[in-house]
C-alpha cells in the first residue's frame, strides 16, 4: 500500500566526504556484480546456513554473507539506506573506527539470526544487519534530526521530513514484529532477527565508536 524511503539528512551536512560509506557500496555492488555472474553456486557457497555455523563449519560466511544480497531490489534498498545514514555516522566516528562499528555490526546480526534459528538450512544474507547497526547509532547521535524522506502511498508521491527517532523507531518496531513470526516458523531468508540484533548492537555501542573531537566540530 505505501512505504516511506529514507533519502538524507537534511539537518545536517557531514564535514567529511564519507569514503568508507561509498567503498562499502562499491564492494556489495561488486560482490551482487559477482553473484549474478556465478549464479545461485556463488550465493549459496558465501551465504550463512545456521545449521552448518552451529555444526563448526563455513564461519568466514558470517563475514561474507553481509555483502551478498538476494535481488536487484534488495541491495538497492540496503544501499538507499546505507547512504542515507552511513556519511553522518562516519563523520562522527572517524573513518576507521565506523569501518570496524560496521563490520562488528554485522558480524553480531548474523550470528543473533544463527543463535534464533540455529536448526535451519535456508541459506541468510545481506547488509541489512550491518545498515541496522548504523541506523541504531544514528538514532543514539542524532534523534532530532530531519530525515528527508520520499513517501509514497498508492499513487501519492511527495518528499517530505521526518525526524530521525519517529523514522527509526517505527522501522525497527516493524523488525521487531517480523523477527516473530521468522521466529515462530523457524525459517531464514529475510533475516529479520539480524536485523533487530545489529540494531541493538549499534544503539548500545555508538558512543564507544564516536570521536568526540569531530563531534565537537559538529
Amino acid at each position: 500500500m505505501g512505504t516511506v524511503i529514507p533519502l538524507s539528512d537534511a539537518s545536517r551536512r557531514p564535514r567529511h566526504f564519507p569514503f568508507v560509506t561509498a567503498l562499502l557500496i562499491a564492494i556489495n555492488t561488486f560482490v551482487f556484480i559477482g553473484e549474478l555472474v556465478g549464479g545461485d553456486a556463488f550465493v549459496f557457497k558465501w551465504s550463512v546456513v545456521p545449521s552448518e555455523i552451529v555444526a563448526g563449519h563455513r564461519w568466514i560466511t558470517i563475514l561474507t554473507a553481509m555483502f551478498l544480497h538476494g535481488s536487484w531490489l534488495h541491495i538497492i534498498g540496503n544501499m538507499v539506506f546505507l547512504w542515507a545514514f552511513g556519511p553522518e555516522i562516519e563523520d562522527a566516528m572517524n573513518p576507521l573506527r565506523y569501518l570496524v562499528f560496521y563490520l562488528a555490526g554485522g558480524l553480531v546480526a548474523m550470528l543473533a539470526q544463527v543463535a534464533a534459528i540455529p536448526s535451519s538450512t535456508v541459506p541468510n544474507l545481506g547488509a541489512s544487519g550491518a545498515i541496522a547497526a548504523v541506523m541504531g547509532a544514528f538514532l543514539v547521535t542524532y534523534p532530532r534530526d530531519q530525515i528527508r524522506t520520499l513517501l509514497i502511498i498508492l499513487f501519492f508521491v511527495r518528499v517530505t521530513m521526518i525526524p530521525a527517532a519517529l523514522l527509526i523507531g517505527l522501522w525497527f518496531l516493524m523488525q521487531l514484529f517480523s523477527a516473530g513470526t521468522v521466529a515462530n516458523v523457524q525459517t531464514g531468508g529475510v533475516a529479520y532477527l539480524a536485523h533487530v540484533g545489529g540494531f541493538v548492537f549499534g544503539a548500545i555501542t555508538a558512543r564507544l565508536f564516536e570521536d568526540r573531537e569531530r563531534l565537537a566540530e559538529r
